[in-house]
């Protein structure tokens, strides 16, 4: 994994965070839906997590690499 994949992937994860994030809130705000809004925002917590798992792993990357493909 190269940095700009982990840090891709972290944009990826940090994207699905913030869109559980607000169907959470939608949920949150509908008496009929509230108690499905616990476990979306769970999930965007987990999402969440992902995307600093990959950022920091991004980071701990070197920026360039001299990776060669063998075939």
């Amino acid at each position: 994994m190269t940095r700009n994949e982990a840090l891709q992937l972290a944009r990826v994860a940090a994207l699905h965070a913030r869109d559980l994030a607000v169907e959470a809130e939608r949920l949150a705000r509908h008496e009929d839906f509230r108690p499905k809004a616990p476990a979306f925002a769970a999930a965007g917590t987990v999402w969440a997590h992902t995307a600093q798992a990959y950022a920091a792993i991004g980071a701990a990357l070197p920026e360039h690499t001299d990776e060669t493909t063998e075939d």
